[in-house]
């Protein structure tokens, strides 16, 4: 939700991991997957969550936690909540205008506390392989019998995540455990965290490559950098859209503690009904 918001200049809510079911839904990778929403206003956005929340037997990994409806808050502002930006990995690594428009909302929020989550590249790293084997398990049946229909740059990653020995695999669920502990004991401290949501505004269509920090990367791989590091261990997060005049949008990471929703929609809210960011205007 939160790429294709960034890129397309709306909101996009990634409820936390269990908030809401998958049933009915084809999975990628069991232990990521979310079901969440986007929209035009945060509104919006809440809304769906508020319908779609809540248990669901169909789904085994669903939370048994009762709904929280979350739009009777949105006019709670941000009195209370601390907000800090995140530093180090989340501010390396992109153009400077992603780095601008997280500027541009705290600087709107009244923010310049800066805050670091440990080893949050260990963190993509160790994403990227469990996405890669539990993907592979997950669709190696089809992979099997009918490879022509996947698209080749997710059939090549499937077949690559058949690879992956058990032992790093393994390694890669321990370290999670630790880096959701860290994560915890930050928000032991904090709320809400900003981060930019994507390292660049939209590429062409068909651009395979961009250029970030003066290095040539392959587009798909890198559009997710500062998500993967949050998707890792299920957070809810907003992309809240940054619209620049005659420039692309690019969207803001508003990046809450597990069910805390409600906290990343109030912040959202506050934004919107001060006009620091609004869904693109379709030409």
């Amino acid at each position: 939700m939160r790429v294709p918001a960034s890129l397309c200049g709306v909101f996009g809510l990634k409820p936390t991991y269990g908030r809401v079911s998958r049933a009915g839904s084809t999975l990628f990778a069991g232990s990521f997957d979310h079901v969440g929403a986007l929209g035009r206003s945060v509104r919006d956005v809440t809304a769906a969550l508020d319908v779609m929340q809540g248990p669901d037997p169909e789904d085994p990994v669903c939370s048994t936690r009762p709904a929280e409806p979350c739009l009777p808050l949105l006019g709670e502002g941000v009195d209370g909540l601390r907000i800090a930006i995140l530093d180090g990995y989340f501010a390396r690594g992109g153009d400077p205008e992603a780095f601008a428009a997280v500027g541009h909302v705290a600087s709107a929020l009244g923010v310049s506390r800066r805050v670091t989550i440990p080893d949050a590249h260990r963190a993509r790293a160790a994403a990227m392989v469990i996405t890669a084997s539990e993907g592979a398990n997950a669709h190696l049946a089809d992979l099997k019998r009918r490879p022509q229909d996947f698209d080749p740059l997710t059939r090549d990653r499937f077949l690559a995540g058949a690879l992956v020995p058990a032992a790093v695999y393994v390694q890669a669920q321990r370290f999670r455990a630790w880096y959701r502990a860290a994560v915890a004991d930050l928000f032991g401290k904090v709320d809400v965290l900003l981060a930019p949501t994507t390292p660049c505004p939209a590429p062409r269509i068909g651009q395979d490559r961009i250029v970030l920090d003066g290095v040539e990367v392959l587009v798909r791989p890198n559009l997710g950098i500062y998500t993967q590091p949050l998707s890792f261990i299920g957070l809810p997060v907003l992309s809240v859209p940054v619209t620049r005049a005659g420039a692309l949008p690019l969207g803001v990471q508003l990046v809450g503690a597990p069910f805390r929703e409600a906290h990343v929609l109030r912040v959202g809210a506050l934004l919107e009904a001060k006009g620091v960011v609004a869904a693109a205007v379709s030409a």
